[in-house]
This record gives structure tokens, C-alpha cells and sequence, in this order.
């Protein structure tokens, strides 16, 4: 059986999640429409995600110079 894990955390942040994954997928070139993306292709989601990762360590970064 499946363990799905796919949830937010803090459930106010959900509208947030999805402009920042939609924008990290506009950097990528990868075209996303609401709702259900099913048909990506694990290389267009790995760099989907790997956009959001690299942006949210850069903020972290950031914050942590003090910028």
C-alpha cells in the first residue's frame, strides 16, 4: 500500500506553493496547467523541482547573509 506524504504542512501556504512552483516551471520552460499534471515527464518534474529547491536554498542563503 501506498504512503502518500504529499501534503503541506502549514495548509495557508498551499496558494503560495503553487505561484512559486509555477514560476520555477516557467524558468525550466516547462508549461504547467492547474490542477493535475500527470502528464510530465519525470524529467520535466525533476527539473521543476530542482528549480524550486535551488530557488529556496538561494533564499536561504540570503537570509542567513543578511540580505
Amino acid at each position: 500500500m501506498a504512503n502518500n506524504n504529499n501534503r503541506t504542512l502549514v495548509p495557508e501556504a498551499r496558494a503560495a506553493l503553487d505561484r512559486f512552483k509555477m514560476e520555477a516551471a516557467s524558468e525550466v520552460g516547462v508549461t504547467l496547467k492547474q490542477g493535475y499534471n500527470g502528464d510530465l515527464t519525470a524529467k520535466q518534474a525533476g527539473s521543476i523541482g530542482g528549480q524550486m529547491v535551488k530557488k529556496m536554498i538561494q533564499q536561504v542563503e540570503q537570509s542567513m547573509a543578511g540580505k
